[in-house]
């Protein structure tokens, strides 16, 4: 009896262990990447609702010559109620880049991130449904983007730079394009810990949140984004604040003059 409560106990874990390596969706992935079921489970917690939509749509170049700063824009406008876009590479060591919550803003974003090897690199859009679209793009890389230091070591006044926002609005175009100086750490590099910003928060006069986003270690360093408003609805001076996880303050405030 107690051994086969045991072998009934190892076939549970077992089937358990199985289930979990599979998705209660499993998609026909456009890129017959071996890492995606893993991230649809692990990272977008295996919604029951998904699947691979065209109208979310992510450009980026074709080879990274940078490995260092990877230009990225997801459009996502094509789609209504967006709540939350989870920005991932597959084979990255670090595999998620960040969420972008766009609240008031439109589904839409620009940034830059570190590469560390050829990859797909996708963008998931959570509806307030619950529905879920994915869309993405394959990128070569030759790599290392990941795994070495900040260049900011190599000035002696990082740290009194740390944290400084630079940018500006276009109220024309309804764009509001921002940088903040940072090492951005990922903790891959040798004797070098994490070190990175977590959110940003970006709030109008009324102290209301009008878009958030929550940053992984693969954002670039001095992280660069560029948020897209309709120029209707485009404040006319935008708060940005936020910290990473040494608990240092960001603040500052873009308008239409640039921020230097």
């Amino acid at each position: 009896m107690f051994r086969y409560g045991l072998s009934l106990c190892a076939t549970l874990l077992a089937g358990a262990a199985l289930a979990a390596d599979t998705p209660q969706v499993p998609l026909d992935d456009p890129f017959a990447s071996g890492m995606w079921e893993d991230h649809q489970i692990a990272i977008l917690g295996d919604p029951a609702d998904i699947r691979f939509d065209d109208r979310v749509r992510v450009f980026a170049p074709i080879a990274a010559e940078d490995a260092f700063h990877v230009p990225l824009l997801i459009d996502a406008t094509a789609i209504p109620d967006v709540e939350e876009i989870v920005v991932t590479a597959d084979y990255g060591p670090i595999p998620k880049i960040l969420s972008y919550f766009p609240g008031e803003a439109q589904a839409k974003l620009a940034l830059r991130f570190k590469i560390d090897q050829a990859t797909a690199v996708r963008a998931s859009v959570r509806t307030k449904s619950g529905s879920w679209h994915v869309g993405g793009t394959l990128i070569d890389a030759a790599g290392g983007g990941c795994t070495a230091p900040a260049q900011a070591y190599a000035s002696d006044d990082w740290e009194e730079k740390l944290g400084e926002i630079h940018g500006r609005l276009w109220a024309a175009t309804g764009r509001a394009r921002l940088i903040v100086d940072h090492p951005m750490d990922t903790g891959l590099a040798d004797g070098i810990p994490v070190f990175i910003i977590r959110d940003l928060s970006f709030t109008n006069d009324a102290g209301q949140e009008l878009a958030r986003l929550a940053l992984s270690e693969p954002v670039n360093e001095d992280p660069a984004f560029t948020l897209y408003f309709d120029p209707a609805r485009m404040p006319p001076l935008l708060h940005v604040s936020g910290r990473d996880n040494n608990g240092n303050q960001i603040a500052g405030t873009l308008t239409g003059e640039e921020v230097n």
